[in-house]
């Protein structure tokens, strides 16, 4: 699972690198800005699991901060350090959405607790994002246990535990997606979400969109963010079955994700640093479509690191 990220935002030096220590320590990834305003501007161009941040605050309060981050991200969870006498202040922050506040000073086994709590609740809001369907049981669901089949299931194993790019040949019905999350399932990776991605079943004009996700605005109907696969994989397995299908000009942008680990929303400037293992799935002879011009050649050495070729069921 990937890092999550926490913002801590307060005027005081010594107490922004008390907090950073302890979050650290906690095992998290820490960012810290001095006042709302410099806050603000992280939460525009980077991506966080958690604000954690004074009331307090010369210029943009708490509260004010809070209100900034609700228009750009309804959901992000928002911590309130408050002293006793801006209890109230702090109440009504949470009246505007603040997940919690923490009284200062404070006992640092709470502010764990506090801490832990809401970015537990943030993991598993953004996995309930998706609906994934969960396969139980190891080979299972696969039809054949002759040679051919025996093969594969040692490929499976060979390569599940690596982050290496798969690549999954075989004509339609012969399970190229159940092996893709056997495979997932058989990772590091597996307590993270499987995202598939059928790119022959999803309309050209919102493919980027499906992938990448959009910002508020960024066409007709956009009434507010959306996370994309690429999003929702984050930390975990993205799979794209028919990749032949995906046109070429959103294939390059799919190149560009892989080598720089980064995605931008449509319509947003905003780059998203996305930690996921790849594999992907095609009914055709994949050289061959390298050569027919329906699969960059660029493409094809980056994703086909390693093959599992599923046998048809007639060989089984």
């Amino acid at each position: 699972m990937s890092q999550q990220r926490v913002l801590v935002v307060d005027d005081e030096a010594s107490m922004r690198r008390v907090l950073e220590i302890m979050l650290s320590k906690m095992g998290y990834e820490t960012r810290s800005a001095a006042n709302g305003r410099e806050a603000l501007h992280c939460v525009q161009t980077e991506v966080f699991d958690l604000v954690l941040t004074d009331l307090r605050m010369p210029e943009m309060n708490g509260v004010e901060l809070l209100d900034a981050i609700r228009v750009l991200d309804a959901e992000i969870p928002v911590i309130l350090l408050t002293a006793y006498g801006t209890v109230d202040s702090a109440v009504e922050a949470m009246k505007k959405g603040a997940y919690d506040y923490i009284l200062r000073p404070f006992d640092v086994d709470a502010v764990e607790r506090i801490i832990t709590r809401a970015l537990t609740a943030e993991r598993t809001r953004r996995e309930n994002t998706f609906l994934r369907e969960e396969i139980e049981k190891g080979w299972g669901e696969f039809v054949g246990h002759g040679p051919a089949m025996q093969q594969v299931y040692k490929l499976i194993q060979q390569v599940a535990p690596s982050n290496t790019s798969v690549l999954i040949t075989g004509e339609t019905g012969t399970g190229k997606e159940l092996a893709a999350r056997a495979i997932h399932r058989a990772s590091p990776r597996k307590d993270a979400l499987f995202v598939p991605l059928n790119c022959a079943a999803v309309p050209v004009d919102i493919l980027e969109s499906e992938l990448f996700g959009h910002a508020r605005g960024a066409f007709t109907g956009a009434s507010g963010d959306r996370m994309g696969k690429f999003e929702l994989a984050n930390g975990g397995t993205i799979f794209l079955d028919e990749i032949t299908e995906m046109p070429v000009s959103m294939q390059a942008k799919l190149l560009r994700v892989l080598q720089e680990r980064e995605i931008e929303r449509l319509g947003s400037n905003r780059r998203v640093p996305v930690d996921i293992r790849i594999v992907v799935a095609t009914n055709r002879n994949p050289q061959q479509a390298v050569q027919d011009g329906i699969l960059r050649e660029d493409l094809f050495y980056r994703i086909n690191v390693f093959t599992v070729a599923m046998p048809p069921l007639r060989q089984r």
